[in-house]
């Protein structure tokens, strides 16, 4: 089996547990690191399809930065919003936020 295969492995797992930390979880910290789960497999499995391919190092590496910079903007405003709610309701759990007016 080639590296690359194993890297996809890799990064398929960091999806596949995103996904299900994402569905369980019932506060919205926890969605939040399941997201930023998924996007790190798929930032590897980038890194890992550019080494792997005749396409340059540096543009997938590029690609992952871009990718880790939108992880963290969206992070930014994910807890921004997380703080505005618990100020305001005093609760952080997504099945209560969702039934509110």
């Amino acid at each position: 089996m080639s590296p690359l295969t194993f890297f996809l492995a890799a990064s398929l797992l960091l999806l596949a547990i995103g996904l299900a930390g994402l569905i369980t979880r019932r506060t919205l910290v926890g969605m939040l690191i399941s997201v930023e789960l998924m996007l790190n497999g798929a930032g590897l499995s980038i890194v890992a399809a550019a080494k792997s391919t005749e396409a340059s190092d540096a543009l997938g590496q590029l690609a992952t930065l871009f990718v880790m910079g939108l992880a963290a903007a969206e992070a930014t405003l994910v807890l921004a919003m997380i703080l505005v709610v618990q100020r305001r309701f005093g609760k952080v759990l997504s099945s209560d936020i969702s039934t509110l007016r």
